[in-house]
């Protein structure tokens, strides 16, 4: 009976060390479907979380709550302890109110990050005649301090995080400098996907300012004097530890901007490849 106990100790022993063993993937996406419309994003959205699960990783995925989200039938709901935060942009307050969903086929969770200001009305990062929204550099501000302060609020260390498109490119720099000295993120690594989801009309001129901090310099952000979406994905590259080509073709700006970077890059991926070829890098980004 002793010698029974003595294993079944040991049993448990072992599997708690496996799971505290795993590795943590943080994972902040712009789309994800099916609570947005198959695209080229939305389904490495959708299914990237889930491989890289099954392949013995622990995850949490983000994406920004957009008013063409609809609640009710994707039964998402108010995660009243993670809300509650307001967050100062551009000299104004922004309530940040967190949802959550869950993709049962896929066994994980999904967390929104949701504003009145920024993310209720209708469209995602255009209006109804096509044109850009003039607050689309606040947004993504918002998004990314996000997506991390609420990563704080439930006190789990991402070993990696993979940020996603242009909308996700202010996040290695905020992991970089703003949360750089908070236990949660010392060690962690940053991967950045880049897509081919240029947008023609520059961002706020002032992008520069709305960022600045004690922790950010000018010097820190000065690829946005000029806010073009070739800069703001050469700032991710700048700050990231690792690139993926997540579209067969890229701007050719942030095409030569990856190759002279001097960072690990994985090349472009099939459909049947990628997550294990995901997976792989991963892994060589948390070897170094």
């Amino acid at each position: 009976m002793i010698c029974a106990d003595f294993l079944l100790i040991l049993q448990n022993y072992k599997y708690r060390k496996i799971e505290m063993e795993k590795k943590k993937v943080l994972f902040i996406f712009q789309e994800i479907t099916p609570y947005l419309p198959e695209s080229e994003k939305s389904k490495i959205g959708r299914f990237l979380p889930q491989g890289i699960q099954e392949r013995g990783k622990e995850i949490r995925t983000f994406m920004p709550r957009y008013g063409s989200v609809n609640e009710r039938r994707n039964q998402l709901h108010e995660v009243i302890r993670l809300s509650g935060m307001n967050l100062v942009i551009n000299d104004a307050d922004h309530p940040l109110i967190i949802k959550v969903a869950s993709i049962q086929a896929a066994r994980m969770q999904v967390y929104f990050i949701d504003n009145e200001d920024f993310f209720h009305r209708k469209f995602v990062m255009e209006d109804k005649e096509g044109e850009q929204f003039e607050d689309n550099d606040e947004r993504a501000i918002f998004f990314a301090r996000g997506v991390l302060e609420t990563v704080i609020k439930l006190r789990w260390a991402p070993d990696l995080i993979h940020c996603h498109g242009w909308f996700g490119a202010i996040a290695p720099l905020l992991i970089k400098k703003t949360f750089a000295d908070d236990p949660l993120f010392t060690n962690s690594k940053v991967v950045y996907s880049v897509y081919n989801d240029d947008f023609t009309k520059d961002l706020d001129p002032k992008m520069i300012e709305k960022l600045l901090s004690e922790d950010i310099s000018a010097d820190d952000v000065a690829l946005l004097k000029n806010p073009t979406y070739a800069s703001i994905n050469k700032l991710a590259i700048q700050y990231a530890d690792g690139i993926i080509i997540g579209s067969e073709t890229l701007n050719s700006e942030v095409d030569e901007a990856i190759k002279a970077s001097g960072k690990p890059i994985l090349d472009f991926q099939s459909e049947e490849t990628y997550v294990d070829a995901y997976n792989e890098f991963y892994d060589k980004i948390l070897e170094n």
